[in-house]
């Protein structure tokens, strides 16, 4: 026998359980189900953080969890931009941006990733979401009324609408026969925790180094009053699979040699992982009955911060698309309106991944012609501030055919 839910989402990441949160937010009578093969308490453990941007965090204070987040939550009051090789003696500052906006709010946050889905998750439950984890959707047959899910432990549901979330190398869109743009960087995202002497004061800083940027974001102090830094250090596979899977003392040294000494002593403190790095744009973003959402609709390089942030953006307009098309009266399922969405965000999710991989290629060299090129670039934008309010607003993910939850608004 089997179930019914009007929507399931397969993914309880951030993206996933924000978009179930804002469509029983906006229409408490819709029942939304979220699929996660990991368990609540694993979620809960990600020791990773993510930038969030402005809009994005006016979309989990209408969800009603920015309040839960915010006492983890770092402001990045500054940003500076250098590039030089790893053994200058000094970096030269080429970019430099204040952190707020014109209405004196930061332009980002940095938030614990534990922190940002423990708080969905809490805010799940409680609107009455069922969250089915672990588990997985191993297969779905569309029909005319609906889809049907075969869960990997054998359950069985009837679903409006199946919203896949599960990730850049998405099983769900293989399934849908859904295509992909793929190319591969040759190079992994190191990702790490690190402790420092000095407080950096909000300040974040990205280091533009021959194997790829080298990123230092502030963190909130821990528990017992530790100055930290969240690092995501782009790095040739090879050569980062060494340094993760090394000893501690080869790795603090080549951080170091990174890093420098302007936070005095520095030292890991938390696990290290690398993640391969590369740019996957789904051709398509929906079939009847099937959307892509986040990560499963566009992968892109970290250069600029913003994967989490245009992942809050697709949950943000598909849940106003489809509690608009629910109003109307109209199948939430149907492909008419599941085409809205597409054409909604598609272009976007697009320009931003085009966006990362000219910044990756520009920056990920060291040919001495293109050096001075972009060198000279960065210091033009440098010294006008009307190009440095926009690239603001950018980072703020303020902009464009903003859908109303990234504005502040109910849907």
């Amino acid at each position: 026998m089997s179930e019914r839910q009007d929507v399931v989402v397969a993914g309880g990441g951030y993206v996933g359980l924000s978009l179930a949160l804002a469509l029983k937010a906006a229409d408490p009578g819709l029942s939304v189900a979220v699929v996660e093969p990991k368990p609540p308490a694993a979620l809960r453990r990600d020791g990773r953080a993510s930038a969030v941007a402005s809009a994005a965090r006016a979309m989990l204070d209408r969800l009603g969890v920015w309040s839960s987040i915010a006492p983890a939550a770092q402001p990045i009051t500054e940003m500076v931009v250098t590039d030089s090789r790893v053994g200058d003696a000094v970096r030269p500052v080429f970019l430099t941006f204040g952190g707020a906006l014109e209405d004196g709010t930061p332009f980002a946050h940095m938030v614990p990733n534990a922190a940002m889905v423990g708080a969905l998750l809490d805010a799940a439950m409680a609107t009455g979401i069922g969250l089915i984890a672990p588990d997985s959707v191993s297969s779905f047959e569309t029909g005319p009324g609906a889809t049907r899910l075969t869960l990997a432990s054998g359950r069985r549901i009837e679903a409006g609408l199946l919203v896949a979330c599960d990730g850049a190398r998405s099983r769900l869109r293989d399934l849908a026969g859904i295509r992909t743009v793929r190319w591969d960087y040759g190079q992994s995202g190191i990702v790490t925790t690190i402790a420092h002497e000095r407080p950096h004061e909000g300040r974040a800083e990205e280091h533009f180094l021959p194997s790829g940027p080298f990123a230092i974001l502030p963190l909130a102090d821990d528990a017992e009053g530790r100055h930290r830094s969240s690092l995501v250090w782009s790095e040739r596979s090879d050569e980062a699979r060494r340094l993760v899977e090394g000893d501690d003392f080869t790795f603090a040294l080549e951080l170091e040699r990174r890093f420098g000494r302007h936070l005095g002593a520095v030292r890991q403190a938390g696990p290290r992982h690398a993640y391969p790095l590369g740019l996957t744009l789904a051709r398509d973003w929906v079939r009847p009955r099937f959307a892509l959402c986040g990560d499963a609709a566009h992968g892109i390089h970290p250069i600029a911060g913003q994967g989490l942030n245009i992942g809050f953006r697709d949950a943000a307009a598909l849940a106003e698309v489809l509690i608009e098309a629910r109003r109307l009266g109209q199948d939430v399922g149907a492909f008419d309106v599941l085409e809205r969405y597409q054409l909604w965000r598609r272009y976007d999710a697009f320009e931003m991944g085009m966006v990362t991989d000219v910044l990756n290629r520009l920056f990920s060299n060291d040919l001495t012609p293109i050096r001075l090129i972009r060198d000279i670039g960065l210091g033009l934008v440098d010294r006008l501030p009307g190009l440095k309010r926009r690239f603001i607003r950018e980072a703020a993910g303020i902009g464009g055919d903003m859908p109303r939850l990234l504005r502040g608004e109910a849907i």
